[in-house]
């Protein structure tokens, strides 16, 4: 069942597209905004562990957004994170035209500078691929996964406030890959010695993030995600579950990823 929101489960089922109306942001964190300052100290700690690691071929680029967008992302984390929160989403990485431009999970530009309210200067990986280059809150392109995630919440909630009040968005590994050729390379596909070390920091960084927010679910945005956080908590309390990942490369979520989304969501008894 939904708490805290006004909305029925289901509701979202009947809706239209939704199409990111501006929403004024709250003028703090929802609530214990030390909470939020712990997300940042765990993010920065984060920032450092994996920001002198080496991958080899086929990475020829990694894009750290903890670092050249970290305004915006400490605007989320500060705006978003104060306060516990029953339900913990976690993504992959950051997306080429999502958390890579604006430095928020799943960070479609309207989605993040509309519904949730942040913009904040964006600068530059060190090491930019021309084929994908950073640009910011001024990317043209679409991040469809993010505009399908996030639109399924602000269609079913309404207002950001109604969604943070006990939901938190986050990606298990902060750094996004590409080849030579300028293709995205999902952390899955590392090498195994480097994956080693990356994972390693990551899963310290879910660990606190656990410790800090104290979910009751934590719910894996495809396979990857939830296989991750079933190897960081074993036999523990913490409610382990999953749903389609939005991307369009699945023919799955193409065919109506917020029904199905939401439905698992229900069937989990998360919603």
């Amino acid at each position: 069942m939904l708490r805290a929101t006004g909305t029925q489960p289901g509701s979202a089922l009947r809706r239209k597209p939704v199409d990111f109306p501006r929403v004024a942001p709250p003028r703090l964190a929802i609530n214990a905004p030390h909470m939020s300052a712990q997300l940042i100290a765990a993010a920065q700690e984060l920032r450092a562990a994996v920001h002198r690691q080496k991958f080899p071929r086929p990475v020829t680029h990694v894009y750290n957004p903890l670092d050249y967008a970290w305004a915006a992302h400490e605007k989320y984390l500060r705006q978003f994170g104060g306060g516990r929160k029953r339900v913990l989403f976690l993504g992959m990485n950051p997306g080429p035209f999502g958390m890579v431009q604006t430095g928020v999970p799943f960070g479609e530009v309207a989605a993040v500078r509309d519904w949730l309210g942040i913009s904040a200067p964006v600068g530059k990986p060190p090491h930019e691929h021309p084929k994908k280059p950073v640009t910011g809150f001024a990317c043209p392109r679409s991040e469809v996964s993010g505009r399908r995630l996030w639109g399924l919440f602000a269609a079913t909630f309404d207002r950001p406030e109604k969604f943070f009040a006990e939901h938190f968005v986050a990606n298990y590994c902060p750094l996004a890959f590409l080849d030579e050729g300028g293709r995205n390379l999902t952390p899955d596909k590392l090498p195994a010695e480097p994956a080693a070390k990356l994972f390693a920091a990551c899963d310290a960084h879910l660990r606190r993030m656990a410790e800090i927010l104290a979910p009751e679910w934590l719910i894996g945005v495809g396979d990857f995600a939830a296989r991750r956080a079933a190897l960081v908590f074993p036999g523990t309390p913490l409610r382990i579950g999953k749903i389609l990942h939005p991307s369009p490369a699945s023919p799955a979520a193409n065919r109506g990823w917020a029904a199905a989304a939401e439905r698992q969501l229900r069937e989990l008894g998360v919603w």
